[in-house]
């Protein structure tokens, strides 16, 4: 339990200091934390970290995590067709190596580049919202997957009796997950009160639901592949917490939810 305080006050000190400061600083953690993500998720899918195929991978994580914006450039196709051209060599990887990298393999680092990716890449497109207000959308969405996840947690103990999902994650409950969505709702209209030129309560709410709603989901969906591959963490980057994939599952499902259904009002 100390260790784990250490980690996570140490981890939350940098993460913040590095948010606030927002521009490279922060991209640039973002970056890092996409490559060591992939890196975990690669590992865990039995395939060698520093293979052809993986490098590749962590190029294309690199595709969605360079900052265009930042570097006064426009990049080079869009993200459709970034994604279709990945797509396009993984499949081709099948054919050149005869199979040894088989479709099922590359398959997994296809979706690994996808799902991390482009999850850290809409934390960053966040952050730097055009509307000046970045820091204030980042923390929102923070703040509503903290608030439900620490409410979860705290109901869940107090008042949990039927399992969520037993069969992906025995701890979970209705309860909690119950609790989670209605602080996260809490917190999302203390927002809408405090910038209410920028946020009405209605849209507070669909966000709040939304990252009480789609941060459990994710939290699960980890609990799944992890359930697969028969492993405990995804790391252990982080002690008595794991590795970023655990600490960023929620974060990585939730950021480009909000975006995609357009919960967010300024890009």
């Amino acid at each position: 339990m100390k260790q784990r305080l250490i980690t996570g006050i140490v981890a939350g000190a940098l993460f913040l200091g590095l948010c606030l400061l927002g521009g490279w600083w922060y991209h640039l953690l973002l970056t890092a934390m996409a490559l060591i993500g992939y890196y975990e998720f690669v590992k865990m899918t039995g395939a060698p970290s520093l293979s052809g195929s993986a490098v590749f991978g962590y190029a294309g994580v690199l595709f969605f995590m360079l900052p265009w914006d930042l570097l006064g450039m426009t990049a080079p196709f869009s993200l459709e067709r970034g994604i279709w051209l990945i797509l396009l060599v993984f499949l081709l990887i099948t054919v050149f190596t005869k199979n040894k990298m088989d479709i099922r393999s590359t398959a997994m680092l296809f979706t690994g580049i996808v799902y991390i990716g482009m999850g850290f890449s809409y934390m960053a497109l966040t952050r730097a919202s055009g509307d000046g207000y970045g820091l204030m959308w980042t923390f929102l969405l923070l703040s509503c997957i903290w608030g439900s996840d620490a409410g979860a947690y705290f109901v869940g103990r107090r008042f949990g009796k039927n399992k969520l999902w037993p069969a992906i994650s025995p701890n979970k409950t209705v309860e909690g997950a119950v609790g989670g969505v209605i602080i996260s709702m809490v917190i999302s209209v203390i927002f809408a009160i405090i910038v209410p030129d920028l946020l009405t309560v209605g849209r507070a709410l669909l966000i709040g639901l939304s990252c009480a709603c789609l941060g459990q989901l994710g939290d699960l969906v980890q609990s799944a592949y992890k359930r697969v591959y028969g492993i405990k963490d995804s790391g252990s980057l982080l002690p008595g917490h794991g590795g970023i994939l655990d600490r960023c599952d929620s974060w990585i499902i939730v950021f480009p939810f909000v975006h995609i259904v357009m919960l967010m009002p300024y890009y």
